[in-house]
């Protein structure tokens, strides 16, 4: 049985970094809140289990990786109609306001930068699981 066998249960997110703590820390925060997470090292990756079929409520994505960029990952994922609903959100060190217009223009519903509170995280990700995303 591989980790996409594996029935999800509750709110669900994709851990998109090219960093293998952040994405260590990132799947510690989201399993004590009670989400189910599964992860990527980059966009193409990540590209992959969405193709699986498997489609989470959120996904977390870094800006700066290697082989697919953020960006880039952000544009495929919005232009896929069968992803409309999933929500997007940023979680980069990069804070230069252009990039986060960017990030926004391209489609993500949120920006956090690196490094957040594991509270403004759970708060943000508490409105996804109950259908209150405020952009």
């Amino acid at each position: 049985m591989t980790a996409l066998d594996v029935p999800v249960e509750g709110p669900t997110a994709l851990v998109v970094d090219d960093s293998s703590s952040m994405r260590s820390i990132l799947a510690r925060l989201l399993g004590s809140i009670g989400w189910s997470c599964r992860d990527a090292a980059d966009g193409l990756l990540a590209l992959d289990v969405l193709r699986t079929g498997w489609v989470p409520d959120v996904l977390l994505v870094d800006w700066n990786m290697p082989v697919m960029s953020g960006l880039d990952l952000l544009r495929a994922v919005r232009a896929d109609a069968g992803y409309a609903a999933m929500r997007l959100v940023v979680v980069s060190s990069e804070c230069d306001p252009v990039v986060v217009g960017q990030a926004l223009d391209a489609g993500a519903d949120e920006y956090l930068v690196k490094p957040f509170t594991a509270d403004s995280l759970a708060s943000k990700l508490e409105l996804v699981a109950h259908g209150r995303w405020s952009a």
